[in-house]
């Protein structure tokens, strides 16, 4: 899984984000872009939603993929279904919840053609294809993350992983799990400290729509500044 930040729609926060010290220090110590915008992929830095000191909705630069010292790979992702028993994720579940905004997520899995008279099995065997895949009728998708604090190059660097769930309505089409995806009106109640994760969950959305994805390249239009 991947994501897309539309930099002209996000051009305000991403403004605030990159004039954070905490961005610029995580930039520095850590050698990592604070574009923030385009394709994004783990370990790269990204805006994400979560409790400022008091409790209240705040954007913070927080690095993609927790880390873990059974594996050098970045941990991106987490099921729901173990996010409240696995020590890695238990206490962020409770404690530590963020929203990721993004305009569409991308996924690998198998093309859908209309009038598909083909088997589970030949479907499965049919090449994947890269989709794009958000929220139907928005032109923003909130996906639900956990989210932690690592000590990386002498400072404590904020880290999220994103939730996944099994895949629901048109995604099972094309790929077996998907990331839990809140409505808006839920951003704020999901990434309270005190709120309880098992409510929310249950509200997570399934009307997405996708298409295959377009591949883009790093524009001018993605250096958005002050």
């Amino acid at each position: 899984m991947s994501l897309r930040i539309e930099p002209r729609e996000m051009a305000e926060v991403l403004i605030k984000v990159r004039k954070m010290t905490l961005a610029q220090d995580m930039s520095i110590k850590l050698g990592k872009s604070l574009i923030m915008s385009g394709d994004l992929s783990p370990t790269d830095i990204a805006p994400v939603l979560a409790p400022n000191k008091y409790g209240n909705m705040a954007i913070f630069p927080m690095v993609w993929g927790f880390t873990h010292k059974a594996t050098t790979k970045p941990l991106a992702n987490c099921r729901v279904e173990t996010a409240d028993t696995k020590v890695l994720w238990k206490d962020s579940w409770y404690r530590r919840k963020c929203v990721i905004p993004a305009s569409w997520y991308y996924e690998w899995g198998y093309p859908v053609y209309e009038d598909d008279s083909r088997s589970m099995k030949e479907h499965r065997n049919t090449k994947k294809a890269k989709f794009a895949i958000q929220t139907e009728g928005s032109y923003r998708t909130y996906i639900a993350g956990l989210y932690r604090y690592e000590e990386h190059s002498g400072m404590q660097v904020p880290m999220f992983s994103i939730l996944t769930r099994e895949a629901a309505g048109t995604v099972r089409d094309i790929h077996d799990r998907m990331p839990l995806i809140l409505d808006k009106e839920n951003v704020k109640e999901w990434i309270r400290p005190d709120g309880d994760p098992f409510s929310i969950t249950e509200k997570a959305l399934t009307n997405m729509v996708f298409e295959k994805a377009v591949e883009y390249h790093r524009s001018p239009t993605e250096f958005i500044t002050a």
